[in-house]
């Protein structure tokens, strides 16, 4: 899980929509599969399987690093709101899958579109997954 700087809700829309497709591209060239997937205009979730010999803050730093440069690079609107050019937040959360199955998360993944209508307004719905 990651967010945009002071969590600013910009991942709707075009943008939420190149975002997938860049996770995609980035996670396709380092063999790591995307078990499911979920962004919000503010957030986004991902449930990986990656390769043993690939660190998670590898995973993370590829995606995040890609990520920010093209949408920086493709909306100039958000060198407005980001200054310094930096899309993302410092840091991240991961967690490995031992303790609960990976069916339990991605069904939590899954549910943060079931938001009440008023709140889900105009957001990107954009998950994926297998």
């Amino acid at each position: 899980m990651f967010i945009p700087k002071y969590r600013k809700p910009v991942l709707r829309g075009d943008i939420g929509h190149r975002l997938r497709e860049l996770i995609r591209e980035i996670c396709k060239a380092l063999e790591v599969d995307i078990v499911q997937g979920h962004i919000r205009p503010d957030h986004v979730h991902l449930l990986l399987s990656a390769p043993p010999n690939l660190a998670p803050s590898r995973v993370m730093q590829a995606i995040k690093g890609k990520t920010s440069h093209h949408l920086m690079r493709d909306f100039r609107r958000l060198n407005k709101e980001f200054w310094g050019r930096h899309l993302w937040a410092r840091g991240y959360f991961v967690a490995t899958s031992g303790n609960v199955t990976d069916e339990v998360i991605a069904k939590y993944i899954a549910e943060q579109g079931a938001e009440p209508r008023e709140h889900a307004a105009g957001a990107d719905r954009g998950f994926w997954g297998r």
